[in-house]
């Protein structure tokens, strides 16, 4: 009985509690709202294309539950952003979704979110711009009168050049049945076309020149046909979408013809490959397109002061080990955020000078199934952190594996490393597999990371050699800038410091500062680091 009356007299003073309260009786605003930014950046966004989507948080600190009369953007429904509050898309009317909002509640000491997005189109007669690009602003208002507050919001927009497969529909009676373009060309190299499932298309003979007036955007896959060379001048920017990349068939080639800029630090002469979202968050993010491929067959590719960035294979080099030129041949060029590999080289034959490959999901660069490779005055580095990784910065080996477990193997002719680091976060981290008798490989002059006991004075990795290693320093700290950031210069502490022969001299470093003296090891001269 005793517990019955308790219960009675707490659930009495409860009821007494809810029914003095002026539940939801809202207040209209006047003005006191609280944001977490005064202004949104949209970051940049290619003309056309839709930009992520940001958010506001806006806070009612007050203990007053309170109604904001309106929400809008200041240019109505003319307006090209679009926002989206707590769910709801605003007034039903077509031309102000997104746009107006009315009555607006809030409860006292709560917040709402506000997401906004937006696609703009630098070529609208509307907008009026002739630039490649420019600022677009507008503003987010609360309540009206004396009781307005206001929110910026800014986003720069740029022009590009797009190319992107066609999209043809294949019923009109059935809606959205469409087929996307694919790349058809000769796969087997039997003489004869072969249709592949890789959207995209070739490039016309207007589009195989690259220049830095306009950003280039990718959609698919990007052939240059046979014959075709595909040339990007310095300053050139291309952007790819997601499993998007350049595709070089049989007898074609490619060119990309970057500079040293005038500070040698900057990138405004450079090439530059990366995805096509330009926001921050995007910036270092691995594996948000394809792969440069050079498929079996092109020939003469040359990459020269170049970044290549955010890909899932930075170069795809396949076939051709014994043609006259090597089929690549890269220069001065950085490699970073692979999901997978900086550089993949199957049977092929890769020249490499004062090269930059860091960050990748599995090898910075693999040479497989045998080939011809030869890098001078290269960093091979790794510093993962994403994921676990299976392989070392550098593997090589000669066979392939198919799907019945059969081995197949190639000659590995030459694989030779001249004044390079081999570094990275794991160890060891380089791995040389054989299967085959034709496997021929030499380290010389290189900082190199490998201490394992199991394994030294063991096959491929008795280090006293002198055929395969010479005069190579092990497991001294390469005093990277800041490796975890892709900033590979080496300090003055740097165990590649003077170890590097006049035998294998590339006569500048990356940055275009002369070798002299006694020779570092690696892709840059050894620096004094700023504090």
């Amino acid at each position: 009985m005793k517990r019955l009356l308790s219960f009675l007299l707490c659930f009495g003073i409860l009821l007494f509690w809810s029914s003095c309260r002026n539940d939801f009786e809202f207040s209209p605003s006047i003005g006191q709202l609280e944001f977490a930014k005064d202004t949104i950046y949209l970051d940049t966004v290619f003309s056309t294309i839709g930009s992520s989507t940001y958010n506001l948080k806006v806070y009612n600190r007050s203990d007053d539950d309170i109604v904001i009369p309106t929400i809008q953007l200041e240019n109505g429904e003319s307006s090209l952003y679009r926002m989206n509050i707590d769910g709801s898309t605003g007034v039903e009317n077509d031309d102000q979704v997104g746009k107006f909002f009315e009555n607006v509640e809030l409860l006292a000491n709560d917040s709402l979110f506000i997401f906004i997005e937006t696609t703009i189109d630098i070529a609208s007669p509307d907008l009026g711009i002739l630039e490649n690009q420019f600022l677009y602003t507008d503003r987010i208002l609360f309540d009206s009168g004396s009781n307005q507050q206001d929110i910026d919001v800014i986003t720069l927009v740029k022009d590009a050049v797009f190319i992107y497969p066609s999209r043809n529909e294949i019923d009109d009676d059935i809606e959205d049945n469409y087929i996307t373009e694919t790349l058809t060309f000769d796969v087997d190299g039997d003489g004869t076309q072969d249709e592949t499932t890789l959207q995209g298309r070739f490039l016309t003979d207007e589009e195989l020149t690259f220049t830095n007036q306009k950003p280039y955007v990718i959609y698919g896959y990007a052939g240059v046909g046979s014959g075709k060379t595909l040339t990007m001048e310095a300053g050139a920017r291309v952007h790819f979408h997601a499993d998007s990349g350049i595709i070089v068939t049989d007898n074609a080639t490619l060119n990309i013809n970057g500079a040293l800029s005038s500070d040698q630090e900057a990138l405004e002469n450079q090439v530059i490959l990366e995805g096509d979202r330009l926001e921050p968050l995007y910036e270092d993010v691995p594996g948000q397109w394809g792969t440069i491929w050079l498929y079996s067959g092109s020939e003469n590719n040359i990459i020269n002061y170049a970044t290549i960035k955010n890909a899932t294979i930075g170069v795809l080099s396949e076939g051709d080990p014994n043609a006259t030129n090597d089929k690549l041949t890269i220069t001065n060029s950085q490699i970073y955020n692979t999901s997978s590999f900086g550089i993949l080289g199957r049977a092929t034959s890769i020249k490499a000078e004062n090269l930059v490959i860091n960050n990748s999901g599995q090898s910075s660069f693999a040479g497989t199934y045998g080939g011809k490779y030869n890098f001078t005055h290269c960093t091979i580095a790794n510093y993962w952190n994403s994921s676990f990784r299976e392989y070392p910065a550098l593997l090589l080996n000669d066979y392939i594996v198919d799907e019945n477990n059969i081995v197949f193997v190639n000659d590995l002719t030459e694989a030779n490393f001249n004044n390079c680091i081999i570094y990275g976060n794991d160890n060891p981290e380089f791995l040389l597999e054989n299967e085959g008798d034709v496997f021929n490989y030499k380290f010389s002059n290189c900082l190199l990371r490998f201490d394992n006991n199991n394994l030294e004075g063991i096959g491929n990795y008795d280090f006293e050699d002198t055929t395969f290693y010479v005069d190579n320093v092990f497991n001294e700290n390469p005093d990277f800038e800041d490796a975890f950031e892709n900033k590979m210069r080496i300090g003055a502490e740097s165990g590649a410091i003077g170890i590097g022969s006049s035998s294998f001299l590339v006569t500048n470093d990356i940055l275009g500062d002369p070798r002299t003296g006694s020779i570092d090891a690696g892709a840059y001269n050894n620096t004094s680091f700023e504090d």
